[in-house]
């Protein structure tokens, strides 16, 4: 089963700019998935319209399967009759297909081009799994693992950022408007909230990581961001429906 919706945004670039038709470009995803976030915030950032199709991943229907046969997940971009699958492959085909649209998502520079790359495959392999896994946990053990972890990448990304704004007083990972590492892991804020919440420990501390502290609330406070990331308290119930259904684990208190 899945649920419709069209998203239209005010469009304040000239109309010979835009590249889609009206209904020429779809999303499959679920509600809470921050894979799917980062695409949304994306094309919002672009202020392309598209239609948005919930999916019900327990019960995955024909045009998940027919546009994403290999790995049948989301989120799945579809644009015309072609298919593009895996967040930041998507990201990237969004940022080269409407390029004269709104500001670059990846910088102009290949070398610049490749870290940023770089970096939001690390948020994905070695963020994403670190503080996930502390709801996982079902032994203190693994769960002060998983929070060492955690803590570990984002010190590292607390260097990354230091060394991005440098003696240029930018904001953010791309700059002065938000890039491909923003959008990697700004998409991921309501899901480390609620991890928070419902753990105990506290992931984003000032003391530790200032520089991302300052970062996430410039982030935070941008329309289509604001637009676009779930409620924290409905993700703490989402998360903690996964620990007692999928994961089928007692959290370590």
């Amino acid at each position: 089963m899945q649920h419709r919706s069209h998203i239209n945004f005010p469009q304040t670039l000239i109309h010979s700019q835009v590249k889609m038709a009206e209904g020429d470009l779809k999303l499959l995803g679920t509600w809470p998935s921050p894979f799917v976030l980062r695409i949304k915030m994306v094309l919002q950032q672009k202020g392309l319209s598209y239609e948005y199709l919930e999916q019900d991943l327990k019960n995955k229907g024909e045009l998940l399967l027919k546009h994403n046969p290999i790995y049948k997940k989301i989120p799945i971009l579809i644009h015309g009759d072609r298919s593009i699958c895996e967040s930041l492959v998507i990201l990237q085909y969004i940022d080269e297909n409407w390029s004269d649209i709104g500001p670059p998502l990846l910088p102009a520079d290949p070398y610049e081009r490749a870290m940023a790359r770089f970096w939001a495959a690390y948020i994905d392999e070695k963020f994403v799994g670190s503080f996930w896994g502390i709801l996982k946990a079902a032994t203190e053990e693994a769960k002060a693992e998983k929070i060492a972890d955690s803590f570990g990448v984002l010190q590292q990304l607390e260097g990354v950022f230091k060394k991005c704004s440098a003696g240029t007083g930018k904001g953010f990972f791309g700059g002065d408007t938000i890039g491909f590492i923003d959008v990697t892991l700004g998409s991921q804020l309501s899901w480390i909230k609620a991890v928070e919440k419902i753990s105990g420990v506290k992931l984003l501390d000032k003391t530790k990581i200032p520089l991302l502290m300052e970062w996430e609330k410039r982030f935070l406070a941008i329309d289509f961001v604001k637009n676009t990331l779930p409620n924290v308290e409905k993700v703490v119930e989402y998360g903690r429906l996964l620990q007692a259904t999928t994961w089928k684990v007692t959290p370590a208190k």
